[in-house]
């Protein structure tokens, strides 16, 4: 696959933004193996979404959050990100990656499992991850 192709179909994809900064994958989140939670959503999504580790969301409350962006597709459809926090249970991973492999934000619904993970940031957080 040339390098083009390559970018157009990592462009296509969900996006995935896994905080591991100032609380979020540290051990001021005990009990959680974050390289494991990390590797396996990775492992779980990597044919079908872009999974990025970034320093802090400044949502140090919510520790660990994850951020799932739709895709192309799927904003087209109405998605928008889903913030995700608290998310220090294995079953938790595997659920998320379970909704993006159905399609993610504005394509599939989350299961209803999920719900309790999902919060509102601030704007001023809000617009630093989703410009």
């Amino acid at each position: 696959m040339s390098r083009r192709k390559a970018v157009a179909a990592m462009a296509a994809r969900c996006t995935v933004t896994v905080c591991r900064g100032c609380c979020c994958g540290t051990p001021k989140v005990p009990g959680v193996d974050h390289a494991a939670q990390l590797a396996e959503l990775k492992a779980r999504v990597a044919t079908i979404a872009q999974v990025r580790a970034v320093d802090c969301l400044d949502a140090c409350e919510q520790a660990n959050v994850i951020v799932v962006q739709p895709s192309p597709a799927g904003r087209s459809a109405g998605g928008r990100p889903v913030w995700l926090g608290l998310v220090n249970d294995p079953d938790a991973t595997g659920d998320i990656a379970a909704w993006i492999r159905a399609g993610g934000p504005g394509l599939a619904e989350p299961a209803d499992v999920l719900d309790p993970y999902a919060f509102d940031p601030s704007r001023r957080v809000r617009m630093a991850i989703e410009d």
